[in-house]
């Protein structure tokens, strides 16, 4: 999979990323393995995170809540782009060999150190795996 980053509707930077261990198809519940699809915000940030930094995705939304409610579910949330585990970073770019995340989006420890600098809070984020 990958991910890019546009300005102006011109791509200005791409990685190869990994998603939750069963990404396709809309998220449903915690614990599914989906990385959620749609429209989200960067809503905040962790530069303590447990993967190295990360920037929290507007999952769940109102209309995510209202049909977790609906059909008795946790419709999850804690929805990030972030780097490697801590202490894992040198496995660099072959992390993207599967998706491994429980519904993240995860980059290289140096992709995400660009993304962080480039992508401020309130940035539109569109995920389609």
């Amino acid at each position: 999979m990958s991910f890019c980053l546009t300005r102006g509707g011109k791509v200005i930077a791409s990685y190869r990323i990994a998603l939750g261990r069963n990404p396709v198809g809309p998220k449903r519940r915690h614990g599914d393995g989906k990385t959620p699809e749609g429209d989200h915000t960067i809503v905040g940030r962790n530069p303590k995170s447990a993967f190295h930094k990360s920037l929290r995705i507007s999952y769940p939304n109102a209309a995510d809540r209202e049909r977790a409610r609906r059909e008795g579910v946790d419709p999850g949330g804690d929805i990030m782009i972030h780097g490697l585990p801590n202490g894992q970073g040198d496995v660099g770019a072959a992390h993207t060999q599967s998706d491994w995340t429980e519904g993240c989006i995860a980059g290289t420890d140096q992709e995400i150190e660009e993304i962080w600098r480039l992508v401020p809070d309130g940035t539109p984020v569109r995920i389609n795996p």
